[in-house]
This record gives structure tokens, sequence and C-alpha cells, in this order.
């Protein structure tokens, strides 16, 4: 995907805030720590609860999804078919992208 298309995605989830996509791209790669009240994680969780999964596979890299993936995550989400969804898709990254050391 290239830094058009995420931008966009970018700004549609914050489209009730004024958030860059520049500022939202900063934090998802661990250049800042915070956008206002949103951190990498709540991040994470505005595009899972918005977007599709194949969407968001291809914002980022297999390790960087089975990390962001995390319990905390799952727990966090609004809807209970999202979370048995996020769930499973854990499960199958754990199993599937090894553990980088």
């Amino acid at each position: 995907m290239n830094k058009k298309e995420r931008h966009k995605i970018f700004r549609q989830i914050m489209w009730d805030y004024n958030i860059s996509a520049v500022d939202v791209e900063a934090v998802l790669q661990g250049k800042r720590d915070t956008i206002g009240h949103y951190d990498k994680q709540t991040i994470f969780i505005k595009l899972l609860e918005s977007f599709s999964w194949f969407t968001i596979v291809q914002l980022f890299s297999p390790d960087e999804l089975r990390q962001l993936l995390s319990d905390d995550v799952v727990k966090k989400l609004r809807f209970e078919s999202l979370r048995n969804k996020y769930e499973f898709v854990q499960k199958r990254l754990q199993n599937l992208v090894p553990i980088a050391e």
C-alpha cells in the first residue's frame, strides 16, 4: 500500500479529530508516543474496528501484527464478534509468525 492510500485510511479513522495522517503514521512507526489521547495501541484498535483484516495486513508487517494484536488489544475491542474474530487471528499469527529474537 502506498503512502497516499495509508494516509487516506489514517484520515478516515481520525475524521472527528484535528489529527493529521502524518502524525498517526509517526505514532504507528514509533517516532512519537502519542497524538492527543491516542497511542499506538488505541490507533490500532480504531483500525481493527473500522477496517477489514485485508486492509490491516497491508499496513503492518506480520511481525508488527503479531506484536500489536495482544490479549489487551483484543479485550478492548467494543464488539464481541470482533473480539472472537481477532482472538482466532491472534492464535493463528502466533503459530505462523515466529517471535523475533
